[in-house]
Parts: C-alpha cells; sequence; structure tokens
C-alpha cells in the first residue's frame, strides 16, 4: 500500500518506550525513499495526552474528536492496515508548524 504525505492511516505505532505497540490512527508526514520506511505522527483521542487538536477530524476519516502527538515514529510501509482518510489544508498547516517546531527547523 502506497501512503502519502497527509494521509490519516491505520497500523501499529509502537510506544515511545518499545513496550508495545497499539493500532491507532496517525499521519504520515514523510517517507524514506530507498526502503519505502513511513515517517508518522500519531494521533490520539486522549486530549491531555496530544499537543493540539485537528478542527476537522471528521473530514479526515476519524470517528472522535482527536489531536496529534507530539511524536514521531519510522514504521515500515506495510504496516498499514488501511487508509481513513487526510488532512484539511487547515489542519496540515498547523501540522507543518508544529513539526518545525519539533525538530527546531
Amino acid at each position: 500500500m502506497s501512503s502519502l504525505r497527509n494521509e490519516v492511516v491505520l497500523l501499529p505505532v509502537p510506544f515511545t518506550d518499545l513496550s508495545s505497540r497499539k493500532v491507532r490512527p496517525a499521519v504520515v508526514v514523510g517517507r524514506e525513499l530507498r526502503h519505502g520506511d513511513l515517517f508518522i505522527v500519531p494521533i490520539s483521542s486522549q486530549g491531555m495526552n496530544t499537543d493540539f487538536p485537528l478542527q476537522d477530524w471528521k473530514l479526515a476519516g476519524l470517528n472522535v474528536p482527536c489531536g496529534v502527538k507530539a511524536q514521531l515514529a519510522t514504521v515500515a510501509a506495510g504496516l498499514v492496515l488501511k487508509t481513513v482518510g487526510r488532512l484539511t489544508v487547515a489542519d496540515q498547516t498547523a501540522l507543518d508548524q508544529r513539526l518545525r517546531q519539533w525538530l527546531n527547523l
């Protein structure tokens, strides 16, 4: 499955301590071209665990209000179970701003 930037996908996302993983939605923010790995940012419905809320969560294919976690992960593209939607331009802009802040770009 070929996932594109700003698509919302379902896949097993590793916990930050790598103790386990959980199937959850995430936003694709990039792709490593040689090996096909994806750079993702997890999405959570637990507002207190997120960095900022998605304004257009329904249009992104999500069932409940969600936010973006301040976390980046690299995963094999083959782990994507399905694509559920795509961020709107407003949410893409907000995520791009946050990525620049997180990474000091």
